[in-house]
């Protein structure tokens, strides 16, 4: 029998311990201990890693505590621009969407442009018209306000300015979500979904809608979701590096993030993070920032953390 097993995170960034409060930080580990144990209770009951993955992240996009569905940050004209993407190991499916508004889980529809079209990645309007196409309810720009999140658009909109949301104030809450799981039959699957940046403009569009940069999933070698400094995990091509380092160099999960986060994402300017697992079940979690919103789960063990360790 295969070794079950999930991994998921919240973002990477600057979390530095006293500048969170006791509270805020408990509701933070109880969203991630309810997302873990969404997707674990999947795999144990014999559930695809696919399916696993998804429920965690779904759990993740309705907290608004998240960078991702209803925690979703403003764009420069004060809207909300959603991107996610899901990949299986098995065949390589693939599903993606990008600059898509009003959806209550992007995941859903990545999940469905892989499932229920020919196509891989689907962006702006017409990424829009397929969620109609399949009855998606567009909820109004009221369900993602988050007070929070208005007031980091407030303090740089009409400038030029735009900010990653883990990269400036210490007490925001921070980015990109994602899931990455193993299942019992060794099949692995990653999902990842983020609100994108404070105050983008010109249709900006980060790693973590693209296939083999912020997410991929290969039975080969392993599954990634990424969070950071998206630009710099597009230029690394970051998810789809760790498998190849273990598909042509033999490296182990361990060696291949550690390396890639490191070393190689560090050695252009990048910072982040990312989670991995292996068709063994094995997990990897490495981050080059003070912290990551992170959890993963065995059945041997469960870990829920925030900073370094």
């Amino acid at each position: 029998m295969n070794k079950i097993a999930i991994a998921l995170h919240g973002g990477a960034g600057t979390l530095v311990k006293g500048q969170m409060t006791p509270s805020k930080e408990l509701l933070y580990r109880q969203t991630l201990k309810l997302a873990l144990n969404e997707g674990y209770h999947i795999l144990q009951n014999n559930g695809s890693a696919i399916e696993a993955a998804t429920a965690s992240v779904v759990v993740l996009e309705d907290s608004p505590l998240f960078n991702a569905g209803k925690g979703s940050v403003f764009t420069a004209n004060g809207s909300h621009e959603m991107d996610a993407s899901i990949m299986e190991g098995k065949n390589l499916n693939a599903g993606a969407v990008s600059l898509i508004s009003g959806i209550k889980n992007p995941i859903l529809l990545a999940k469905d442009v892989m499932e229920k079209s020919e196509h891989v990645f689907l962006a702006g309007t017409g990424a829009q018209k397929f969620a109609e196409q399949l009855n998606y309810t567009i909820e109004n720009e009221d369900y993602f306000f988050d007070e929070l999140r208005y007031q980091q658009w407030m303090e740089i909109r009409d400038t030029d300015n735009f900010q990653l949301d883990h990269s400036t104030k210490k007490d925001s809450k921070f980015g990109t979500v994602g899931a990455v799981a193993c299942d019992i039959d060794g099949n692995v699957a990653a999902a990842t979904s983020t609100g994108g940046m404070t105050n983008k403009r010109f249709g900006r569009v980060g790693d973590s809608p693209m296939i083999g940069s912020g997410n991929y999933a290969n039975n080969r070698t392993c599954a990634v979701s990424c969070t950071g400094s998206g630009e710099f995990f597009i230029r690394g091509v970051v998810a789809y590096d760790v498998s190849c380092l273990m598909e042509y160099k033999g490296f182990s999960l361990k060696e291949a993030t550690r390396e890639v986060v490191h070393h190689r994402l560090a050695k252009i300017g990048g910072d982040g993070g990312l989670i991995a697992i292996d068709t063994k079940g094995n997990i990897a979690m490495p981050f080059n920032t003070e912290g990551m919103y992170r959890a993963c789960k065995t059945k041997t063990s469960e870990k829920i953390a925030i900073y370094a360790d």
